[in-house]
């Protein structure tokens, strides 16, 4: 991907005594008192924030926090508690200044945190106005929020259009980097895992992935459906009845590039949805009428392992079976470790995937892990996000300027 790098600005001195604008993500969990409960986002940030005032830059940084009404500000919506926190980390202090549209008193050597942009009219509308009166306080602006780049709004895509430069930091242009080498350029064999409860909130990433990866595995109330199609009683497993033509668009589109949808051989059922539900292995063609899938079985596993460790790219988002319950979560961890110990480069994001990884504790062993959410997904449905798109334009224009 084509776009300036925030690292290379700083490397070549083209930072010193700029006025920075960063926009990062630092919406963390609060509990009911306002006191946050995870900085884990916060952490992440600090390396791009610590670059610029290293390069000797006047730093100025925003974020959105909760959903807040444009215009109408309360206590709870303040970056008041993430000043606090993100100065105790950098060990200095990090002022948080409100009604920051007019002009911003920051020196070269210093930091300050810009009050949440969401609750600033035209945010979310991505104003034309509004991202003009953000890019002119600044020389540089630094993108540094990948769980934003799916949306277009003043902070994140309109002030890139108008800023005198526009750049990625470290952690979106890993993410852009990541991406590109995953899904761009892959090394093949190219295996996507994709598990979620339903077919049609992931529909569109299987169409879409259907179209370039050499092997699509599908798992949970997904792979449920997907055996439907394939002719197989799935019992009372979660399922969606009325997409076994879609499913079958799927294993046909992959069939006719000569690549596959591999359906499972064995599985783990049990009679409730329960942690103590006693944990049968069945073959496929077993499963009785009062049965719950629950989990790919040990033979699945295996096969599934031996084409993950073969494979030149892995993209994973979602666990195969109910990997919360210990009975029902063999399938996961052994296609976790099979990632783990694969050559092949690994990208994973989405909720429960990162639950997956941190529960088998193999976050060295993937390649890179995506924090994005909705905004990796729709990476996986093949949609350019709006970030990296003006992000891209602007790096060509500056270029050739």
């Amino acid at each position: 991907m084509n776009f300036i790098r925030f690292s290379d600005l700083c490397a070549s001195g083209q930072v010193t005594g700029q006025r920075v604008f960063i926009r990062a993500d630092l919406n963390v969990p609060q509990d009911a008192e306002g006191n946050i409960t995870e900085d884990t986002r916060i952490r992440a940030s600090i390396p791009c924030i610590q670059m610029a005032l290293d390069a000797g830059a006047a730093v100025m940084v925003t974020s959105h926090l909760g959903r807040p009404v444009e215009g109408q500000f309360k206590p709870a919506d303040s970056l008041a508690p993430v000043a606090r926190r993100l100065g105790e980390m950098m060990k200095r202090d990090v002022p948080l200044v409100s009604d920051w549209l007019g002009g911003v008193d920051v020196k070269p050597g210093d930091v300050v945190l810009l009050e949440n942009c969401r609750l600033n009219p035209g945010e979310k509308k991505n104003s034309e106005a509004l991202s003009r009166q953000m890019a002119a306080l600044c020389d540089i602006f630094v993108h540094d929020a990948f769980g934003t780049a799916h949306r277009a709004e003043a902070s994140t895509y309109g002030i890139a259009q108008y800023a005198r430069v526009a750049s990625a930091g470290p952690l979106l242009a890993a993410e852009m980097d990541a991406i590109a080498k995953a899904l761009t350029a892959p090394r093949r064999p190219l295996v996507a895992i994709v598990a979620g409860s339903k077919v049609s909130t992931k529909l569109t990433i299987l169409k879409s992935l259907a179209d370039n990866v050499d092997q699509l595995i599908v798992g949970g109330g997904i792979a449920n459906t997907f055996m439907l199609a394939g002719g197989l009683n799935i019992g009372k497993s979660l399922a969606e009845p009325d997409l076994l033509a879609e499913a079958k668009a799927v294993i046909e589109a992959m069939k006719a590039r000569g690549a596959a949808v591999p359906i499972p051989v064995d599985v783990v059922t049990a009679k409730s949805f329960a942690a103590d539900a006693p944990a049968t292995v069945k073959a496929a063609a077993d499963v009785a009428d009062d049965d719950l899938i629950l989990d790919i079985g040990p033979q699945t596993t295996a096969m599934l392992a031996d084409q993950l460790m073969a494979a030149g790219t892995i993209v994973w988002n979602g666990p195969v079976g109910v990997f919360e319950f210990d009975a029902f979560s063999r399938g996961t961890e052994g296609i976790a470790r099979a990632i783990a110990s694969s050559s092949g480069f690994s990208i994973a994001g989405g909720g429960d995937t990162l639950a997956a990884i941190a529960k088998y504790g193999i976050e060295q062993q993937v390649d890179y892990i995506s924090t994005g959410g909705g905004a990796f997904l729709e990476v996986l449905e093949g949609k350019t996000l709006p970030a990296f798109e003006i992000l891209q334009k602007r790096g060509s224009s500056q270029r050739q300027g």
